[in-house]
């Protein structure tokens, strides 16, 4: 049984250890660009939300004709 807790120490050491090395990889956006971003994201959410909106309109209007 300890054989098998300490097995599995070692996997999550491993496991945590290759994390830290990959996050240490990672390359962060500074403030500028972190706002540009959030901006595009919050802009193209709504465009994508005024599509679905006048879609779901016009497929409603459509339905109502056929009723």
């Amino acid at each position: 049984m300890a054989a098998q807790t300490d097995a599995k120490k070692g996997k999550m050491s491993t496991y945590f250890k290759g994390v830290k090395s990959e996050m240490k990889k990672v390359i962060w956006p500074n403030k500028k660009e972190l706002i540009n971003y959030t901006g595009v994201v919050i802009l193209i959410s709504g465009i994508i939300s005024l599509i679905v909106y006048l879609l779901d309109i016009g497929i409603h209007r459509l339905l109502a004709l056929f009723i």
